[in-house]
């Protein structure tokens, strides 16, 4: 009798422990499908999973900024060049700052450029190029006339100049002069996408309905050109985060903001690199590569949901 009753108590346990694994199952499961498609291309996606991991880590540390630095990045509170220790896991700088700290700070600022120079440069690209794609005729020539104007204007010179002109040239520089002198290359991309799709069944149909030109661009082209427009905005983002940096390491701009640029630049003003002070130069430029790396990263796997031929070669 007792061992049909603890049998009995095994059964109930293996019973109950077998639905909450279910209930956790099917939670996850309805989670899963309410995430839209391209979430759960990209997440499904090996390396574009890596990139989106890579990328979440940094903007974690971008918005826990308060939480986790130790210290403000311009506050002197160790001595000069001192390696890294248990006090200061990163050392100190030349002015005795503590570099993890400059490191955490700087990464919001250049995802900050980054991101915001992307976004800026990919709406003056689809504006441009589409518009002049699909429009067609003198339309089509004026806007293809200041697309190669642009195209042969470099940014890095533009800003070499406008620095020159500006007082205080900082971040906010660098994003507008990259913004307005980087989406060219872009705008002519997609022009010649949309050329390709202008003359589509599903864009003859809109237009024979009377359906105005914002429209048609909106639905019916864009959404056909999503992996080109993807990929054409994390080139710009990561075009400009390399660019920052190499503007701040040069000295154009603000040393006074806390970018990874500006903590290389620093790091060369002092002599790091002849002193030994590896510690001051290293951990940013890990970092850039590594938000660069998940960037790649990210733009191979929307190649290959794209086009799964990629995938298997």
């Amino acid at each position: 009798m007792s061992c049909s009753i603890h049998e009995r108590a095994e059964v109930n346990t293996m019973t109950t422990a077998t639905k909450r694994k279910r209930e956790t199952t099917s939670a996850r499961q309805r989670f899963w499908l309410a995430l839209p498609g391209w979430t759960r291309s990209l997440i499904s996606n090996k390396k574009s999973a890596a990139g989106l991991l890579i990328l979440g880590f940094f903007f974690a540390i971008a918005l826990l900024v308060p939480v986790i630095a130790p210290t403000a990045p311009q506050r002197m509170v160790g001595r000069p060049h001192d390696p890294p220790s248990e006090k200061f896991s990163f050392g100190t700088t030349r002015q005795g700052q503590d570099v993890y700290s400059q490191l955490v700070y700087g990464a919001g600022g250049s995802l900050r450029v980054g991101f915001i120079t992307g976004t800026l440069v990919i709406i003056i690209a689809i504006a441009v190029g589409v518009t002049a794609g699909y429009v067609g005729g003198l339309v089509d020539e004026v806007l293809s006339l200041f697309t190669n104007v642009f195209l042969v204007i470099g940014g890095l010179p533009l800003i070499l100049v406008v620095a020159s002109l500006v007082e205080d040239p900082g971040p906010n520089t660098i994003i507008v002069v990259l913004s307005i002198t980087s989406w060219s290359w872009g705008a002519r991309v997609l022009r010649a996408q949309t050329l390709s799709l202008r003359n589509s069944e599903f864009v003859e149909a809109a237009r024979v309905s009377g359906e105005p030109l914002w429209r048609i661009i909106a639905v019916e082209i864009l959404p056909n050109m999503t992996s080109l427009v993807v990929s054409s905005w994390i080139g710009a983002v990561l075009y400009a985060i390399l660019a920052e940096a190499a503007l701040s390491f040069i000295g154009i701009g603000d040393p006074n903001a806390i970018t990874w640029g500006t903590i290389l630049y620093w790091a060369q003003n002092n002599q790091a690199l002849l002193t030994g002070a590896w510690w001051t130069f290293i951990p940013p430029g890990v970092a850039i590569s590594l938000v660069g790396l998940s960037l790649i990263l990210i733009n191979y796997g929307i190649d290959e949901i794209t086009n799964p031929r990629l995938a298997k070669s």
